[in-house]
């Protein structure tokens, strides 16, 4: 039994230095992972943050462009009425015959000119149709025309002009366009 003593006593015995440093590697090792972890989390967080700043700003600067649509659809009835009245009277027969007539339809084109200003700041403009391909996205073909020597497919006619806000489209412009002439 004493044999069997000494041999207990004989193996080495772990310091506890040797223990401790073992503990430390592994709490080094486990603190490291966490921090590694918690980093990785922070960057994913500043970047979901940086996205949604983006993505906010992007739908406020859309809201700001586009809450005016309606607003502008109705002024854009006004201005269709407005250019009628225009269209409809030779400028230089009112003119003229009589100084009050001359200055009604001079302010009728300085309040026509001034919509269309007021527009041009809230980035509304008008779409150019006339002499165009037919794009069924801006476009809408009220009728066809037949006309020697042009392109199929063209506009021939403007019936009402059309107007985007931005990108995208207030009112469709309506438009005659010229067809294949049938033989």
């Amino acid at each position: 039994m004493a044999k069997n003593k000494n041999k207990k006593n004989s193996e080495p015995k772990p310091s506890k230095v040797e223990v401790d440093s073992k503990t430390n590697t592994k709490e080094k090792i486990d603190v490291s992972e966490k921090f590694k972890d918690i980093e990785s989390r922070l960057l994913t967080s500043l970047a979901e943050n940086e996205n949604l700043r983006k993505r906010f700003d992007r739908e406020k600067e859309d809201l700001s462009n586009y809450v005016i649509s309606n607003f502008a659809k109705e002024i854009l009835t006004v201005l269709d009425n407005l250019q009628r009245a225009l269209a409809s009277v030779n400028s230089n027969e009112v003119k003229e015959k009589s100084d009050g007539l001359s200055q009604l339809f001079e302010g009728i084109e300085l309040t026509e000119k001034q919509i269309i200003s007021t527009f041009e700041k809230f980035k509304i403009e008008q779409i150019k149709s006339l002499g165009e391909q037919f794009d069924p996205n801006v476009h809408q073909a009220m009728f066809e025309v037949e006309k020697d020597g042009q392109e199929a497919g063209i506009i021939a006619e403007v019936v009402q002009e059309g107007y985007k806000i931005g990108n995208r489209l207030l009112r469709p412009a309506l438009v005659g366009v010229i067809k294949k002439k049938s033989n």
